[in-house]
This record gives structure tokens, sequence and C-alpha cells, in this order.
């Protein structure tokens, strides 16, 4: 996982720009978090739940305004990674993800960390720390 200004995943690659920050703002900007997902080859052909999440210091859940009011703010989805013709069997299938988001108005000199979930699962280096910078 790396964070980054912008990013795209495209024909199982990985593009960003401006990637690899710890630190932004203090005013609200675009972001993206890249996101290269090792499954394993047993895990293969089966729809796989994932879960981003935006925690406070805390480890509480941010909450911002959405559409429907408050919410947390997360991102939630399915996928599926297909064992190719050829491969041998034990390799490790990669699947790319970008994910951009729109600025969010973040609390100048606060920490908050990007948690990913897959299947019900965390690790610890499925975290993306950073701070917004006060001035």
């Amino acid at each position: 996982m790396l964070l980054a200004d912008a990013a795209q995943a495209v024909d199982g690659k990985l593009n960003v720009l401006g990637g690899g920050w710890t630190f932004t703002g203090p005013q609200p900007v675009p972001s993206a978090i890249g996101i290269v997902v090792d499954v394993p080859w047993d895990r293969a052909n089966q729809q796989l739940p994932y879960v981003l999440e935006l925690l406070d210091s805390d480890g509480d859940s941010v909450v911002a305004d959405g559409p429907d009011g408050e919410a947390p703010v997360r991102v939630e989805g399915v996928f599926e990674v297909g064992r190719p013709a050829g491969v041998k069997p034990g390799t490790s299938l990669a699947l790319t993800m970008a994910i951009n988001l729109a600025p969010m108005p973040l609390e100048p000199g606060g920490r908050y960390e990007w948690r990913l979930t897959v299947a019900g699962e965390s690790h610890q280096d499925w975290r993306l720390p950073f701070s917004v910078r006060t001035g």
C-alpha cells in the first residue's frame, strides 16, 4: 500500500503520481491509495470482500458528511482474481487497485491511518499512517 497524490491501476500495473508521502495539508487536497494484493493460489477464483477505512489516532473511525448524512470514511468492495492459464500451482496472483479520494477536511496536527481488511483479515503492513501539517 502507498499514499499518493493520484493513482491508476491498468493492465495489472500500478501507476502513481506523487507517491510515498506521510504528511499532507493542512488544506484539504485530493489523494489516492495504491494497493497491490498478493492473492494466495488457494484463494484464487473466490470473491474476497475488502474494507479500507480511515481511523484517527485513537483507532476510531473518522466520520465525514456524505450524501446520506454523517458516515465513517471507508471504501468497501469485493475482488476476485482468476488463475491465468499456464501459471504454476502455488504461485501468488497479484491484484492492483487504485483508490482516488476527494479532498477531505482533516484536523491540522492530527494523526490518521488508512487500514485495509481483506476477508476479515488485517496485518500491520496493511496500514498507512499519515499526519496533517499545522501550517
